[in-house]
Parts: structure tokens; sequence; C-alpha cells
């Protein structure tokens, strides 16, 4: 069994970054591409796969020499969900990251802590990175306040957990502000 592996779930790139869309920004297609592939590389020497129900998404995932778990998942819960419960038989550790980081080096080289680790968004709410030891009943539980509901499930489920509020992985781009941002 290998120790740790990275999971990055992607969804379409034409259907990602609604919010961008929504507000007019341009060429999103081809931003949720190089932000996916700037994350991809960046995860460098770990092994990556990636979590997607698109066939666009595996054909470009596998351009980059990554592994593809394909699944029929509703929604990011439950493509994670998914992903960490079929390869827990494979890998001890996953640490799952959202493909959209704005600034993606070191991943590669993040030694989480032995229980959860959680590195929140720039808001200190939400979750951009996920890490934990397979075998949990772990419930994964993306969105709003998503840091707050994984605290608590690490909590129910009596395993540690850090909390990484300072890291350059805490900037995601979600919004047109996130574009303007220089951090």
């Amino acid at each position: 069994m290998t120790h740790v592996a990275v999971v990055v779930p992607l969804k379409r790139f034409d259907l990602a970054k609604e919010r961008l869309r929504r507000a007019g920004i341009e060429q999103v297609t081809t931003l949720a591409r190089e932000l996916a592939t700037a994350v991809i590389e960046h995860c460098a020497p770990r092994h990556v796969i990636i979590a997607s129900e698109s066939q666009e998404v595996s054909d470009f995932a596998h351009s980059l020499g990554v592994e593809v778990f394909e699944s029929e998942a509703r929604d990011l819960n439950d493509a994670v969900q998914r992903a960490y419960e079929s390869l827990g038989e494979r890998f001890e550790q996953l640490i799952i990251i959202h493909g959209d980081l704005k600034h993606p080096r070191g991943l590669g080289d993040f030694q989480p802590g032995a229980g959860v680790t959680i590195v929140t968004d720039h808001h200190q709410r939400g979750t951009n990175v996920l890490a934990l030891p397979t075998g949990l009943s772990f419930r994964f539980s993306y969105g709003p306040d998503s840091r707050h509901r994984h605290e608590l499930e690490a909590d129910r489920l009596g395993v540690p957990c850090l909390v990484l509020t300072d890291s350059p992985w805490a900037f995601d781009v979600d919004d047109p502000s996130d574009l303007e941002s220089p951090s």
C-alpha cells in the first residue's frame, strides 16, 4: 500500500467557475484549465488522481500523466466521498486539493499531520486542502463554512484536527475579486 496520494476533484472546464461566468469574465474555461494544470504540476512528486465525471477532464488528466477516478458523482461532496471510499484500499492517507488554487507552489512537499489537516481559504471559512487518513467514516461537506463542518466531523470521529489559516494555498479563484487580488 502506498502511503499518500493527492485527489483533485475537477468538473468539466466549460462548466467550472460559475460565479466568474455570471460576472462576465472572459476565457473562464481556459482559466479553469490553467489553474488545474498548475495545481497538478505542483503536486509532484506525489501520486495525483483526478476525480471527475467528464471524459474531457479524463483526457486532460491523462495528457498530464495522472490517474483518473471516474464516477457518476452528483456534486463535489459525492465525488470526493466516492474517491475516498474507493482509494482507501490503496492509500493510507489522501490529500484532497481544489483545482483552482492561485499559488499552488509547494503542494508536493506538504506534510500534513497524522489526523485531519485543513488548509482554509483566505476567509478562513472554506476548505481548500483537506488531508486525512483513509478508513475513517468521514463525511465530506464542502460548500460555505466547510472548515467548521470538517472540524466537527474530525471531532465526531475522535481524530485530531489541525487547521492552517496562513497558507499560500488559502487563495483560490472563485469570484472576480480573486483575479484582481495580488495575493
